[in-house]
């Protein structure tokens, strides 16, 4: 161990002497994805610097981590807010958003490759439930917290030609009519079953043959003729220029382990929330209440 510093890579057992523990112990938090680690022809290695700075990172509560990973369902606010909030801080930091769906989003959370979910799963006045029974499919849900980033206006996204039907819903299902259809576990696929389940209706039932991996994605193919409705906000709508039909609103929450909860840049990231550039977007794209950002929903034990 006398070069130790000088390895670039270490295998279990020195790992496993460096940190104190059993090598059953590395093995398990390799298993999981908990430490930085890499398998080689069957192998573990682990990256010695990386394990210095998940060590550093771990032990100051994430507050000197240099990266803010955000994953999960789409929206067009926190997606223009997290790019010039990226161009600010330059080359600094890392802060990135892919959006993957709900439940993609959380499945990486739990594999800890990424930071911060966002998540939406119901309408607002459900959420406090919804969203934290979601969370607890996972085993790290102990790990996590809730925080509303904000609340957004829930509906369908129509070419304009269409908002003639827009006190009788149920015209839309008629085979005339091209549906988007989001990705299973994405909140708006779950939102759409759920209109749906209120007309007796199933996706099944829908003339689709067109699938978006996002709010914005659903709402391009509208305005590039693929397609007449989709599930989706107000923000989407009004982005692409497409028609909106209201059906509530929903809250759009941001599921993050406790130990990054007070990282400077997740801090700063609910303060772009909040500021007063945020709401200029927001008015811009319409349909959000930023009433409670920033508020611990669940999770606090």
């Amino acid at each position: 161990m006398d070069d130790f510093q000088q390895l670039p890579f270490l295998s279990v057992k020195q790992v496993a002497h460096y940190l104190q523990l059993n090598e059953k112990k590395i093995y398990e938090l390799a298993n999981n994805g908990t430490i930085p680690a890499t398998k080689v022809t069957g192998k573990w290695m682990f990256p010695r610097e990386l394990i210095n700075r998940w060590m550093l990172d771990s032990s100051h509560s994430g507050l000197l981590s240099d990266r803010l990973i955000i994953a999960g369902s789409d929206d067009p606010l926190l997606s223009r807010l997290v790019s010039r909030y990226a161009a600010e801080i330059g080359s600094k930091a890392l802060i990135t958003y892919a959006p993957t769906g709900t439940r993609l989003g959380l499945d990486l959370l739990q594999a800890h490759r990424i930071d911060v979910c966002g998540i939406h799963w119901g309408p607002d006045n459900e959420s406090r439930t919804r969203h934290p029974a979601l969370l607890r499919h996972y085993s790290q849900h102990k790990n996590w917290v809730l925080i509303r980033a904000f609340k957004r206006e829930q509906g369908l996204i129509v070419s304009p030609p269409l908002l003639k039907y827009a006190n009788e819903p149920s015209a839309f299902f008629d085979e005339q009519f091209r549906w988007v259809r989001r990705q299973t576990g994405a909140g708006a696929q779950r939102f759409l079953q759920e209109v749906l389940a209120a007309y007796g209706k199933t996706i099944e039932n829908l003339n689709s043959e067109t699938e978006a991996l996002s709010e914005r994605e659903a709402a391009a193919a509208i305005a590039m003729d693929l397609a007449d409705i989709a599930p989706g906000t107000k923000s989407a709508a009004t982005e692409f220029g497409q028609g909106f039909i209201s059906l509530g609103w929903e809250a759009f929450d941001l599921a993050i382990p406790r130990n990054i909860w007070f990282r400077h840049l997740f801090q700063e990231l609910i303060l772009q929330l909040k500021s007063f550039s945020s709401q200029q977007i927001a008015d811009e794209l319409t349909g959000y209440d930023f009433s409670s950002t920033g508020e611990l929903i669940w999770g606090d034990d």
